[in-house]
């Protein structure tokens, strides 16, 4: 399932965030949002997920208007894992994950037996099968990631939403659950969305890349066309080298200066 946005435009009281953006993720791509601070990265997400509503312009999920789609329905679509989330510390992994299932269930219905099937698929397919008896307090900043994950894939979506997944995490877990997404991604076929602050990352694990800048999309396309000296010179205000990581069929970058701001306005 796919989803697309046309001319959109989001404000914040008087204040326009995000302007004309024209953004289109196709059925199993993983698409990741880069932009310096500000740049509304968040808020296309927000919008992408209906946590806030369009000053302007459309949002189309499977070619319908996602304003007219009833909110559980586009919950069983799409799962969603903001950059802050709120639990009790002293509930267990399993707990956290049957949550998932809640979109599915009809008014008053409890989790019956297929419900529970598909938590636990979630839980071994997260590798959090020894952790599911596991208070969530108690986890690793990564273990608590891959409980959210799992969670979001009890849901069964066809579109995951990931807004920053790897904020606080130390580089072993930041690469581990983005080895994960890539493999829920190819195993699966889940459609992925993502903002990330490490470019070197979104080159490695991204189909197609979305820049922002100043609210709009500057520039898009494959790894290999959006990391460039200019773009990391106009946009993100640094002198870089640009390699290829044979390894994994991708490129990057390591910077060796950073421009003053005046020397680009």
């Amino acid at each position: 399932m796919g989803i697309e946005t046309k001319n959109l435009q989001i404000k914040y009281g008087d204040k326009l965030i995000l302007k004309n953006a024209n953004f289109r993720v196709n059925n199993e791509e993983i698409v990741t949002i880069i932009g310096p601070n500000g740049s509304g990265k968040t808020t296309l997400i927000k919008a992408l997920s209906r946590y806030i509503k369009a000053y302007s312009g459309n949002i189309y999920l499977g070619g319908k208007d996602i304003y007219t789609i009833q909110t559980k329905k586009i919950a069983r679509e799409m799962a969603i894992l903001p950059q802050v989330k709120h639990v009790s510390a002293d509930i267990t992994v399993e707990n956290l994950v049957s949550y998932g299932r809640y979109p599915h269930l009809s008014f008053g219905k409890r989790i019956g037996k297929d419900d529970k099937d598909i938590i636990h698929w979630a839980i071994e397919k997260t590798g959090l099968v020894k952790l599911k008896d596991r208070y969530i307090g108690n986890l690793s900043g990564g273990e608590r990631q891959r409980a959210w994950i799992a969670m979001a894939l009890a849901q069964k979506p066809k579109i995951l939403i990931l807004d920053e997944p790897t904020t606080y995490l130390d580089i072993s877990y930041q690469l581990e659950v983005l080895e994960l997404v890539k493999e829920l991604n190819q195993s699966l076929g889940i459609t992925v969305i993502m903002v990330l602050h490490d470019l070197n990352q979104a080159a490695r694990y991204s189909d197609k890349i979305y820049v922002l800048k100043d609210g709009e999309v500057c520039q898009y396309g494959k790894p290999n066309s959006i990391l460039q000296t200019k773009l990391l010179k106009d946009v993100f205000r640094i002198e870089a080298h640009i390699y290829e990581d044979k390894i994994n069929d991708c490129p990057y970058f390591i910077p060796h200066k950073i421009i003053e701001m005046s020397i680009i306005d």
